[in-house]
């Protein structure tokens, strides 16, 4: 007899058309995507959409029954309101299924101007708690949260008791190790706020130098990694750099390793989540298609009541080397 279990929904990263047509053609269920300018939180050169691209987007996936979410998750500074309420309009008048917000007076903007657009709340409010979340339902209408990876599969089954609203917990990608929605370290090196101007450890301010026989990996004045020429070393994050700390050299905060808790599918299932969230918009189409037809395996294996492979998806992480951080174990 076969088992029939509840499918999560599974929600894929595109930055660029190629990406979006990638994610929905190797099965997502939704995508989330963002415009190519400081409305959104993955504002590197070359990425996301135009308006015609994000038009063009919206309808390719609404005639495959995929759903697209816009990431207007960045916070506008005072006098700046109107580049992202236009992206508001926008995402509605094209047809988007939500709009991804983080800022308070967007979501009450959102909420008077586009009632009938769903609104979800980005990870980037770190939104963690029954009462924060609470809040954001009532005045807000926020219908889904996607949580901070901070949460143990204990806390997110207690949270999803008490609150009346979806929620979205990251499956697979890039690891924020960093009270997420609240990081300062990247604006505090480099200048730019991943909140304020939607950039992480922006490229432009990256060096790479040889030092004797050493290779050092450079942001903004800082040097992030100093290894010796022949060793793998990670892309120079500030939260994942290698330091000295007294007698302690090495990774502080936490091992620069890809997220991948898709082994706990059925426990995510069991504590309430609608949603898997995969990370990584300004990854390569290619990349989004392996991850996504993994994932899609992995789902229908276990609302079938079969068993879950995804060993493939290590080869596709950041180091070869994966984490379950704070889902299985407390940060370092």
């Amino acid at each position: 007899m076969m088992v029939v279990r509840r499918r999560p929904e599974l929600v894929c990263p595109a930055g660029t058309p190629a990406a979006l047509h990638a994610a929905i053609d190797a099965g997502a269920d939704a995508v989330y995507c963002g415009f190519n300018d400081e409305t959104n939180a993955r504002n590197f050169p070359g990425l996301n959409f135009t308006r015609r691209q994000m038009r063009e987007g919206i309808e390719y996936a609404q005639r495959r029954e995929t759903k697209i979410f816009v990431a207007i998750n960045t916070f506008p500074q005072a006098g700046t309101e109107s580049l992202w309420h236009r992206a508001i309009d926008d995402s509605a008048d094209f047809g988007a299924d939500a709009v991804i917000l983080a800022d308070v007076g967007l979501l009450a903007y959102a909420a008077e101007h586009h009632p009938r657009t769903r609104r979800h709340l980005s990870v980037q409010a770190a939104a963690s708690s029954a009462d924060a979340i609470d809040y954001y339902v009532r005045t807000f209408g926020v219908r889904r949260v996607v949580l901070p990876r901070v949460l143990t599969i204990g806390e997110i089954t207690a949270l999803n008791s008490e609150i009346d609203c979806e929620t979205e917990s990251f499956v697979f990608g890039g690891l924020c190790v960093m009270a997420e929605g609240r990081c300062s370290l990247s604006s505090y090196v480099t200048g730019k706020s991943p909140n304020m101007n939607g950039v992480c450890s922006p490229a432009s301010h990256v060096t790479f130098r040889h030092q004797d026989d050493e290779l050092l990996s450079v942001l903004g004045d800082y040097t992030i990694h100093q290894v010796d020429a022949t060793t793998a070393r990670p892309y120079p994050t500030v939260c994942k750099g290698s330091f000295v700390a007294g007698d302690f050299k090495g990774h502080l905060f936490e091992d620069p390793a890809s997220l991948d808790v898709s082994a706990l599918i059925p426990e995510l299932v069991a504590s309430g989540v609608t949603a898997l969230k995969v990370e990584g918009r300004q990854r390569s189409r290619a990349y989004i298609d392996t991850v996504v037809r993994e994932l899609r395996r992995a789902i229908d294996s276990f609302a079938a009541g079969l068993p879950i492979r995804t060993e493939n998806l290590r080869y596709l992480s950041e180091g070869q080397a994966t984490t379950q951080g704070a889902y299985r174990k407390a940060w370092r």
